[in-house]
C-alpha cells in the first residue's frame, strides 16, 4: 500500500494563519468596511484570482491588497497597503507547527509502507515549508502540485508506477484530499482541520461514499489503515 499525505492543515497548522492575518487585515479596513463584508468580497477576489496567482500566501495577499483597494474605493492609505504587504510577509516567514500526533503516525505508518506528500501552493513556500517542517526524510516522493484534481492525482500516481486501487491519501481537505483520490478508483481518509477555508467548502455524502473514511485526529489515521484493510480491500496488506 502506498499512503499519501497532504500538508497545510493536515500536517502543520496553515489555516489558522491566514484567519488571523484577515482579522488583522479587517481592523486596518474598519473606517471603511465591516470585517463581514471584507471577507465576503474577498473570497469573490481570491476566487477570480485562483487561475492567475494559484493557492498560498503571496496570492491570499494580493488578493487581500487588491479587496482592501475595491472596498475603499481606492482610498485607502499607502501605509495601509505597507501594512498588508508586511502581514504577507509574515505569513511566509510564520514557523512551522506541526500537529499534534504527525511525527508519531508518520514514524509508524512508514516502517511498513511507501509514503508519499501531495501538496499544492506556490512552490517556493511550499519547499521552504516541508524542509522546516523536519519530516522531509519520512517520505519516499514529494510532489508539490498547482491543483489537487483527479487528473492530477492520476498523472502523479502514473508517475511513481502506483495503482489506486493500492492507494491512500490522508488530509483535512474533502474537496481536494478525498473526493478526486475516491473519483479514481482510491482510498482517502478525511482528517478534519478546526476551520474550513471557504473556497475549500463542498457538499459531499461524507462515509457514506465508498473509499471515504474519517479520522478525529492524526493519531487515529494508523487505526483506520487497518480499517481499510479489513474491509476487503486485501491488496493494500501488503
Amino acid at each position: 500500500m502506498h499512503i499519501a499525505f497532504d500538508a497545510d492543515d493536515t500536517l502543520w497548522h496553515n489555516e489558522s494563519i491566514f484567519n488571523w492575518t484577515q482579522e488583522r487585515v479587517a481592523e486596518l479596513l474598519a473606517d471603511w468596511t465591516p470585517a463581514e463584508a471584507l471577507g465576503q468580497r474577498l473570497n469573490i477576489i481570491e476566487r477570480r484570482n485562483l487561475d492567475l496567482f494559484g493557492y498560498g500566501s503571496k496570492g491570499f495577499t494580493l488578493s487581500l491588497i487588491e479587496t482592501a483597494l475595491e472596498l475603499s474605493e481606492e482610498n485607502v492609505p499607502a501605509s495601509v497597503i505597507r501594512q498588508i504587504l508586511d502581514y504577507g510577509k509574515a505569513m511566509i516567514e510564520h514557523p512551522v507547527e506541526l500537529l499534534p500526533g504527525v511525527r508519531s503516525t508518520l514514524e509508524l505508518l512508514g516502517a511498513e509502507h511507501p509514503l508519499l506528500l501531495i501538496t499544492k501552493g506556490e512552490l517556493f513556500h511550499q519547499e521552504t515549508k516541508i524542509a522546516r517542517s523536519g519530516l522531509a526524510d519520512h517520505f519516499d516522493v514529494i510532489e508539490i502540485v498547482s491543483e489537487k484534481d483527479p487528473e492530477t492525482y492520476r498523472r502523479v500516481l502514473a508517475s511513481h508506477d502506483i495503482d489506486a486501487a493500492r492507494f491512500v491519501m490522508i488530509g483535512n481537505s474533502v474537496k481536494s484530499d478525498v473526493l478526486p483520490v475516491v473519483s479514481i478508483g482510491g482510498q482517502a481518509i478525511h482528517v478534519p482541520y478546526e476551520s474550513t477555508w471557504e473556497l475549500d467548502m463542498v457538499e459531499h455524502r461524507g462515509a457514506d461514499e465508498e473509499g471515504f473514511f474519517v479520522a478525529a485526529t492524526m493519531a487515529d489515521v494508523p487505526d483506520v489503515i487497518q480499517q481499510i484493510a479489513s474491509l476487503g480491500w486485501n491488496t493494500l496488506a501488503d
